[in-house]
């Protein structure tokens, strides 16, 4: 292939909460790099994925929900949202296909910006309710293409790669073959521990909890040392995740050192804390300190 065919580019995926933004980076990386949770409004950064094929390389940009901001840390996410859109050269836009109206909230921060439109979780309705809300999303504005698919079933993601790489411009790879993400390991190892925070707690819990590497030690001869503080914001809520006689917090832990090592490909020994920042969602200090 010459290297006038090579495509490339920054693509946001940009939607309302638990639409399956991250779903979708994950299927099309074909790793988990995203957490994903029932829960809305789960992923709280941009989060970087990096997909190489022999003819163009895709930089996704997973982002926050959106949603209208009601904390500090609200308002932190949707700046990453605006960031993200800003740096895109295409959007996949996505709607859930059970939605009973368009998304306009979401659509707002995308003007003027070129879409593709993903309907997405079409493996939960019938087909003939597919084509209203296509229809009610092109009378609002244009989009490069329109495809529904399921990033769940993995319906239909060829075509969505497709309709990504012909609206993409022709360009040189950004980053070396083989590179998934910018990231550190430390920042998925911290979103791996937020996540079964998410899946083992309800109510305000899991919104209330940051979790921040105090320490990780790559140890050749022995497990790595990983320790790490769940961050929440009532000593009620440091009660509950740590649970009677620590069970609760040992099944964090249990479940994180698991995914952890599948991450990693290696062996480490996992040390949780908790601790209570009061009303950190609302204080700059504390959301810089954690990342956000």
């Amino acid at each position: 292939m010459s290297p006038e065919d090579f495509r490339s580019g920054y693509v946001a995926l940009i939607g309302k909460p638990n639409v399956g933004k991250s779903t979708l980076l994950n299927a099309l990386l074909g790793q988990k790099l995203s957490i994903v949770t029932p829960k809305a409004q789960t992923t709280r950064h941009r989060i970087l994925g990096i997909l190489t094929e022999p003819d163009c390389q895709v930089i996704f940009l997973d982002t926050p929900g959106i949603m209208q901001p009601n904390t500090r840390l609200d308002r932190s996410m949707m700046r990453k949202v605006k960031e993200s859109v800003s740096d895109a050269d295409l959007v996949v836009f996505m709607a859930d296909a059970r939605a009973a109206e368009p998304d306009l909230l979401s659509l707002e921060s995308i003007v003027h910006r070129p879409a593709i439109l993903a309907i997405n979780k079409i493996d939960l309705v019938k087909q003939e309710t597919v084509l209203p809300m296509v229809e009610a999303y092109m009378d609002l504005r244009s989009f490069e293409a329109i495809v529904p698919i399921s990033a769940l079933k993995g319906t239909k993601l060829t075509a969505l790669m497709h309709e990504v790489r012909e609206h993409l411009s022709p360009g040189p790879a950004f980053y070396p073959p083989g590179m998934l993400s910018e990231h550190p390991e430390r920042f998925f190892v911290s979103e791996i521990i937020r996540e079964k925070v998410f899946e083992k707690f309800r109510q305000e819990v899991p919104y209330s909890a940051a979790v921040t590497i105090v320490n990780f030690v790559e140890r050749p001869a022995q497990k790595d040392l990983i320790e790490a503080d769940i961050i929440v914001e009532q000593p009620s809520q440091k009660g509950i995740l740590i649970g009677s006689g620590g069970t609760a917090l040992k099944s964090i832990g249990i479940a994180a050192r698991r995914d952890i090592e599948f991450f990693l490909n290696r062996k480490v020994y996992l040390k949780l804390f908790v601790r209570v920042r009061k009303n950190w969602r609302n204080r700059e200090a504390f959301l810089r300190s954690f990342g956000y």
